[in-house]
Protein backbone atom coordinates (compact mmCIF):
# COMPACT_ATOMS: atom_id res chain seq x y z
CA UNK A 1 0.00 0.00 0.00
CA UNK A 2 2.80 2.44 0.85
CA UNK A 3 4.61 1.71 -2.44
CA UNK A 4 1.37 2.23 -4.36
CA UNK A 5 0.86 5.63 -2.70
CA UNK A 6 4.42 6.68 -3.56
CA UNK A 7 3.92 5.69 -7.19
CA UNK A 8 0.73 7.75 -7.39
CA UNK A 9 2.53 10.80 -5.99
CA UNK A 10 5.29 10.51 -8.58
CA UNK A 11 2.99 10.37 -11.60
CA UNK A 12 2.64 13.39 -13.82
CA UNK A 13 -0.41 15.59 -13.23
CA UNK A 14 -3.47 14.55 -15.23
CA UNK A 15 -4.13 18.09 -16.46
CA UNK A 16 -0.69 18.19 -18.13
CA UNK A 17 -0.28 21.79 -16.90
CA UNK A 18 1.53 22.25 -13.62
CA UNK A 19 2.81 25.26 -11.72
CA UNK A 20 6.39 24.86 -10.58
CA UNK A 21 6.67 26.34 -7.10
CA UNK A 22 10.17 25.20 -6.12
CA UNK A 23 13.39 23.80 -7.56
CA UNK A 24 12.43 20.43 -6.08
CA UNK A 25 9.12 20.35 -7.95
CA UNK A 26 10.96 21.39 -11.15
CA UNK A 27 13.31 18.42 -10.88
CA UNK A 28 10.45 16.07 -9.97
CA UNK A 29 8.35 17.08 -13.00
CA UNK A 30 11.27 17.02 -15.45
CA UNK A 31 12.60 13.69 -14.16
CA UNK A 32 9.19 12.02 -14.31
CA UNK A 33 8.57 13.37 -17.81
CA UNK A 34 11.95 12.05 -18.95
CA UNK A 35 11.26 8.63 -17.40
CA UNK A 36 7.94 8.48 -19.24
CA UNK A 37 9.37 9.73 -22.55
CA UNK A 38 7.22 12.83 -22.33
CA UNK A 39 8.46 16.15 -23.75
CA UNK A 40 8.16 19.23 -21.55
CA UNK A 41 7.08 22.73 -22.61
CA UNK A 42 7.82 25.45 -20.08
CA UNK A 43 6.38 28.96 -19.83
CA UNK A 44 8.71 31.22 -17.85
CA UNK A 45 6.89 34.36 -16.83
CA UNK A 46 6.32 36.81 -14.01
CA UNK A 47 3.23 38.14 -12.29
CA UNK A 48 4.28 41.73 -13.11
CA UNK A 49 4.83 41.02 -16.84
CA UNK A 50 1.68 41.84 -18.84
CA UNK A 51 2.73 39.94 -22.04
CA UNK A 52 3.54 36.91 -19.90
CA UNK A 53 0.14 37.01 -18.15
CA UNK A 54 -1.58 37.43 -21.51
CA UNK A 55 -0.02 34.17 -22.69
CA UNK A 56 -1.51 32.09 -19.85
CA UNK A 57 -4.77 31.30 -21.66
CA UNK A 58 -2.88 30.49 -24.87
CA UNK A 59 -0.64 28.14 -22.87
CA UNK A 60 -3.74 26.37 -21.51
CA UNK A 61 -5.03 26.04 -25.08
CA UNK A 62 -1.78 24.44 -26.18
CA UNK A 63 -2.00 21.96 -23.32
CA UNK A 64 -5.42 20.84 -24.53
CA UNK A 65 -4.16 20.50 -28.11
CA UNK A 66 -0.89 18.69 -27.34
CA UNK A 67 -2.02 16.32 -24.62
CA UNK A 68 1.07 14.11 -24.77
CA UNK A 69 3.36 16.96 -23.65
CA UNK A 70 3.78 18.13 -20.06
CA UNK A 71 3.25 21.88 -19.72
CA UNK A 72 4.94 23.70 -16.84
CA UNK A 73 4.50 27.28 -15.68
CA UNK A 74 7.41 28.88 -13.81
CA UNK A 75 7.22 32.31 -12.18
CA UNK A 76 10.80 33.58 -12.40
CA UNK A 77 10.42 35.58 -9.18
CA UNK A 78 9.29 32.50 -7.22
CA UNK A 79 11.77 29.97 -8.64
CA UNK A 80 14.83 32.06 -9.47
CA UNK A 81 17.24 29.11 -9.47
CA UNK A 82 15.43 27.34 -12.31
CA UNK A 83 15.10 30.53 -14.35
CA UNK A 84 18.81 31.19 -13.90
CA UNK A 85 19.80 27.63 -14.82
CA UNK A 86 17.66 27.79 -17.96
CA UNK A 87 19.20 31.20 -18.80
CA UNK A 88 15.88 33.03 -18.89
CA UNK A 89 16.62 36.71 -19.40
CA UNK A 90 13.29 38.06 -20.70
CA UNK A 91 9.60 37.29 -20.26
CA UNK A 92 7.80 35.47 -21.50
CA UNK A 93 10.26 32.76 -22.47
CA UNK A 94 9.12 29.36 -23.69
CA UNK A 95 11.41 26.33 -23.54
CA UNK A 96 10.75 22.99 -25.21
CA UNK A 97 12.64 20.06 -23.67
CA UNK A 98 13.07 16.42 -24.47
CA UNK A 99 15.06 13.92 -22.42
CA UNK A 100 16.16 16.72 -20.09
CA UNK A 101 17.74 18.78 -22.88
CA UNK A 102 16.52 22.06 -24.37
CA UNK A 103 15.33 21.47 -27.95
CA UNK A 104 13.95 24.94 -28.63
CA UNK A 105 13.75 28.29 -26.86
CA UNK A 106 11.44 31.16 -27.80
CA UNK A 107 11.41 34.63 -26.29
CA UNK A 108 8.33 36.82 -26.59
CA UNK A 109 4.59 36.48 -26.85
CA UNK A 110 3.99 35.32 -30.41
CA UNK A 111 1.28 32.62 -30.40
CA UNK A 112 1.55 31.93 -34.15
CA UNK A 113 5.31 31.27 -33.95
CA UNK A 114 4.92 29.08 -30.88
CA UNK A 115 2.18 27.01 -32.51
CA UNK A 116 4.25 26.68 -35.71
CA UNK A 117 7.26 25.39 -33.76
CA UNK A 118 5.09 23.02 -31.72
CA UNK A 119 3.55 21.61 -34.90
CA UNK A 120 7.05 21.06 -36.28
CA UNK A 121 8.22 19.36 -33.10
CA UNK A 122 5.26 17.08 -32.38
CA UNK A 123 5.68 14.61 -35.28
CA UNK A 124 9.31 14.04 -34.33
CA UNK A 125 8.51 12.42 -30.99
CA UNK A 126 5.07 10.86 -31.41
CA UNK A 127 4.77 7.12 -31.27
CA UNK A 128 2.85 5.46 -34.12
CA UNK A 129 -0.14 4.56 -31.92
CA UNK A 130 -0.84 8.19 -30.98
CA UNK A 131 -3.70 9.89 -32.77
CA UNK A 132 -3.97 13.60 -33.60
Amino acid sequence: MVMEGQQQQQQLPKSRVAKVDSEESWYLFVTQANNQGCPVFVHFGASWCVPSLAMNSFFEELAMTYQDILFLVVDVDEVKGVASKMEVKAMPTFVLMRDGAVVDKMVGANPEEIRKRMDGFVPSFRRPNMVD
